[in-house]
This record gives C-alpha cells, structure tokens and sequence, in this order.
C-alpha cells in the first residue's frame, strides 16, 4: 500500500492581487511531489477554510503581501478549529516583519516564510513535518 501524496492548498486571502509568487510556489509543490489546489487572489478566511476542508488537505499556505496577515492568518486558523479541522497545518508567507512572527505562532500558523527564503527550505519544511493521512 502506498502512501498517499502531501494535499497542500495555496491561498491569498484578502484584497492582496499579488499572486506571482503563490503561483510559484503552487508549481514547486507540484513538481515536489504534493497534490495542489490553488485557490487564487481575494479569498476571504471562511472561502479558504471551507475549501480545505472540500478537499481534505493536510496543509494551507496563505501568501499576504498587503499588510493584513495579523488579522487574515489567525482567521483562518479559528475557523479551522471551529469546525473541528483542526489538524489542516496552516502556515504563511510574504512581506511579514518579524516582530508579527510571535502573534502568528500563538495563533497557531506553524511556520512562517518571507522573502529570502528558497524554494527548496519550504519544500523540505513540509516534507519533514506533514504526514498525509490516509
């Protein structure tokens, strides 16, 4: 029996319409091995928590250049919890200044990627710490 592939979602909520490294890191994932879903620019919390939970990913990247991640990553995180999906990994990327980094870890996001970091450490981030259920 084979283990199933890693389903990762990759999303921008908010107003955010900067989607070019998104669509980057969509196509690493993918030619990484993962299943990939990508949800495209302007999806609110409750878009992107619903839709991981439709279909059942283990992971959720959320890409926010805007400024708005302090309200849009915890938000999605909650609704998570609230319905019980609790084990979907979230974690998050783009123009995020450090001293926000903290907020975010307590929210629950579980790792936190900004501009520098290769390609290659988020893809052995995932593999190293998601386990697909199957």
């Amino acid at each position: 029996m084979t283990e199933r592939k890693i389903r990762i979602m990759v999303a921008k909520p908010g107003l955010d319409g900067h989607d070019r490294g998104a669509r980057i890191l969509a196509r690493c994932f993918r030619d990484a091995g993962f299943e990939v879903i990508y949800t495209g620019c302007h999806q609110t919390p409750a878009q992107i928590a619903a839709s991981a939970m439709q279909e059942d990913v283990d992971v959720v990247g959320l890409s926010c250049l805007s400024g708005a991640h302090r309200y849009l990553f915890p938000q999605v995180v909650q609704l998570l919890r609230e319905k019980g999906a609790d084990d979907i990994t979230v974690i998050g990327g783009g123009i995020i200044p450090e001293q926000d980094f903290q907020k975010l870890y307590d929210a629950g996001i579980k790792a936190i990627f900004t501009p520098g970091s290769t390609i290659d450490s988020i893809v052995d981030w995932v593999k190293k710490n998601i386990k697909p259920v199957a």
